[in-house]
C-alpha cells in the first residue's frame, strides 16, 4: 500500500514512470537536465516578470511573486508537464487600466475572481472547446506570439537617463549590447555540438554574464530594471470593500483576464503537446490555472497564465516532467530570498539573446511556404490571426480566427446541398428528390430552391439517405417545403430521416416512410413547432 501511494505521488510529479508499484525513477542524467532546465527558465522569468509588472503599473515583486506562485501550482497540478506559467504581458495590458483607476488592492481582488472563473471553466470542462480552434488559427497564434515576444525584447534596448526618462541606446553601449546578444545566440547554437550536459541557454547566460562581469562592460543588467530582493509572500485579504459595487468594478476585468489566460494556456498546452507527444489535460489545466490565480491573489501576486516563451525554453532545454517547472519556481523564490545580488548582475543582453532564439524556434516558418498551397481562406486566417495577435491581443485574435473559420466552413458546407431527381421505380407517378449534403441554417435557403413545386407530380418523395438534418433551421426548411406542396394540393413523403426527425416532424403531421436503414443520429436542437398538419400527414 505504501509503495503504491509513493509510486502514484512520484508519477503525479512526473519523476517516475511505469505502472504503479513498479515505478522506475528517471536517471541521474535526466534529473540533472530537468533541474538545469528549471534554472534556465527561472533566469529568463526574472526580467519578464519585472517588465510585465511595470506594464501593469505595480511593484516588481508583485510580478515576481505571481511568477513563483502561479508557476509552482501549475507545475504540480497542471494539465501538461513541461509547461511554464507566470506573469504575462497579455494579462498585464488589461490590468493597467484597473490599477490606474482603482489601485493595486482591486487588482488582487480581480485576480482572485479571475481564478474562480477559471475554476468554474475547469469544473464544467469548458477546456474541451479548445478543440474547436483550427490549425490555421494555431499557426497564426504561434506566429503572432513569436512576433510579440520579439517586439517585447526591444524595450531592453532602452536605458533610463539622469532625468528618469527612457531613451534608446546609442553609441558604444548599443554596439556592445548587440554584440552580446549575437554572442548569446551563437553560444546557444554551438553548445549542443560541444556538450549536452548543460542546457544551451543556461550555458549562454553563464558565459556572457562572466564576460560582462570580468570585463566590466557598460551594459544594462537585471539590477538596472529593479531590485529582485524580497521576502516570503505574505497572505492578506485584498483591502477592498466587500460590496456589490466592488464586484461590478472587478467582474468585467476578471472575466476578460480569465478568458485571455485560459485561451493562452490551452493553446500553449496544445503546442507543448505537439512537441512532447502528449494529449488531453485541458480541463485539468483550467483547474490548475484557476487555483493558482486564487492563491496568488491572496499572496500579493498579479496573476498569470501559461508562457509560451518560457515553455519553449523549458522543453527545448530538455524539461519534460513536472520537476522542471517546480525547480523553476523554487529557483525563482531562491533568487528573491537569497540570491538577488547575483541575479541582478546578469546582463539583459544575454536574456534577450535567449528570447530571440525562442522567437526563431517558435515561429512556424513552414507556414510561409504553405500560404500558397492551402485554400485562400486558410491563408487569410493565418495572416489575420497573426496580425490581430500583434496589434490587439491573443484572445481577440483567436476568437476572430475561429469565427472566420466557422463562417468559411458554413459557407462551403451550404453550397454542398444538392438534389438529383428520378422517378420511383416501384410506383408510377411518384417523383423522388435524392438530397445530398448537410441541411442546416446555412444551406436551408439553397435547399428551398431545389424544388419545382408547380411542375412536380401529385406525389413527391424527399430521400435524405445522403444528407443529414442538423439543426432547427433544417427542420423548419422541411416544414416550409411541405407547406408549399400542401398549398399546391400535392402530397410530400419523407424518407431516410432519423428517429429524432420522425418524432419532431410528426408533431406537424408529416408523413414518414420507415426504413430498416434509417439513420440514427440526433438533431442538435429539439424542435417544438405547432404549425398543424401539412401535406398528406398520417
Amino acid at each position: 500500500m505504501t509503495t503504491n501511494y509513493i509510486g502514484r505521488a512520484a508519477r503525479s510529479l512526473g519523476i517516475m514512470s511505469g505502472p504503479v508499484g513498479q515505478a522506475k525513477p528517471i536517471s541521474a542524467g535526466d534529473l540533472r537536465t530537468e533541474i538545469l532546465s528549471g534554472l534556465t527558465v527561472a533566469l529568463a522569468l526574472v526580467p519578464e516578470a519585472i517588465a510585465f509588472a511595470f506594464v501593469a503599473g505595480v511593484a516588481p515583486l508583485v510580478g515576481l511573486y505571481a511568477a513563483f506562485i502561479v508557476g509552482l501550482i501549475t507545475a504540480v497540478f497542471g494539465g501538461r508537464p513541461g509547461m511554464i506559467s507566470g506573469a504575462t504581458g497579455a494579462l498585464a495590458v488589461v490590468m493597467v487600466a484597473l490599477v490606474a483607476d482603482h489601485g493595486v488592492s482591486y487588482l488582487f481582488a480581480t485576480v482572485i475572481l479571475m481564478g474562480i472563473f477559471q475554476l468554474l471553466a475547469g469544473v464544467f470542462r469548458l477546456g474541451k472547446f479548445i478543440r474547436m480552434v483550427p490549425n490555421s488559427v494555431m499557426l497564426g497564434f504561434v506566429n503572432g506570439l513569436a512576433i510579440v515576444i520579439g517586439i517585447s525584447q526591444l524595450q531592453q534596448f532602452q536605458i533610463v537617463d539622469a532625468a528618469g526618462q527612457s531613451q534608446w541606446m546609442s553609441g558604444v553601449t548599443l554596439y556592445i549590447t548587440l554584440a552580446l546578444v549575437m554572442a548569446t545566440m551563437a553560444v546557444i547554437v554551438l553548445t549542443p555540438k560541444v556538450t549536452k550536459i548543460i542546457p544551451a541557454p543556461l550555458a549562454a547566460i553563464g558565459l556572457i554574464t562572466a564576460v560582462v562581469i570580468f570585463a566590466d562592460l557598460p551594459v544594462p543588467r537585471v539590477g538596472d530594471m529593479a531590485s529582485v530582493a524580497g521576502g516570503w509572500p505574505q497572505f492578506a485579504l485584498p483591502m477592498v470593500p466587500f460590496t456589490m459595487q466592488t464586484f461590478y468594478i472587478i467582474a468585467p476585468y476578471a472575466l476578460i483576464l480569465a478568458a485571455i489566460g485560459l485561451i493562452e494556456s490551452l493553446l500553449t498546452l496544445n503546442l507543448v503537446g505537439d512537441i512532447t507527444g502528449k494529449r488531453g489535460g485541458a480541463s485539468q489545466e483550467c483547474l490548475a490555472q484557476g487555483a493558482a490565480n486564487v492563491v496568488t491573489g491572496f499572496f500579493g501576486g498579479m496573476g498569470g497564465c501559461a508562457m509560451i516563451g518560457q515553455s519553449m525554453i523549458n522543453v527545448k532545454s530538455g524539461g519534460r516532467t513536472r520537476l522542471a517547472g517546480i525547480a523553476a519556481a523554487l529557483f525563482l523564490l531562491g533568487f528573491i530570498l537569497y540570491a538577488s545580488s547575483a541575479i541582478e548582475m546578469i546582463p539583459l543582453a544575454a536574456l534577450v539573446g535567449v528570447m530571440f532564439m525562442v522567437v526563431i524556434g517558435t515561429f512556424a516558418w513552414q507556414s510561409i511556404q504553405i500560404l500558397l498551397r492551402v485554400p485562400k481562406a486558410d491563408a487569410f486566417t493565418i495572416i489575420l490571426v497573426t496580425v490581430v495577435t500583434v496589434l490587439e491581443d491573443l484572445a481577440i485574435a483567436v476568437i476572430v480566427g475561429v469565427i472566420v473559420s466557422a463562417l468559411v466552413y458554413a459557407w462551403n458546407a451550404a453550397k454542398r446541398i444538392q438534389a438529383s431527381v428520378r422517378p420511383l421505380e416501384t410506383e408510377n407517378g411518384v417523383l423522388v428528390y435524392d438530397i445530398r449534403g448537410p441541411l442546416f441554417f446555412g444551406s436551408a435557403a439553397n435547399f428551398m430552391e431545389l424544388f419545382d413545386v408547380a411542375n412536380d407530380p401529385d406525389t413527391v418523395m424527399l430521400d435524405f439517405k445522403e444528407s443529414r438534418v442538423v439543426d432547427q433551421s433544417a427542420l423548419q426548411a422541411i416544414e416550409d417545403i411541405a407547406g408549399k406542396y400542401d398549398a399546391a394540393g400535392k402530397r410530400l413523403l419523407l424518407r431516410h430521416l432519423s428517429r429524432d426527425c420522425h418524432k419532431l416532424l410528426r408533431r406537424s403531421g408529416q408523413l414518414m416512410i420507415d426504413s430498416d436503414d434509417d439513420p440514427t443520429y440526433g438533431v442538435a436542437v429539439d424542435y417544438d413547432v405547432n404549425i398543424g398538419a401539412l401535406g398528406g400527414g398520417h
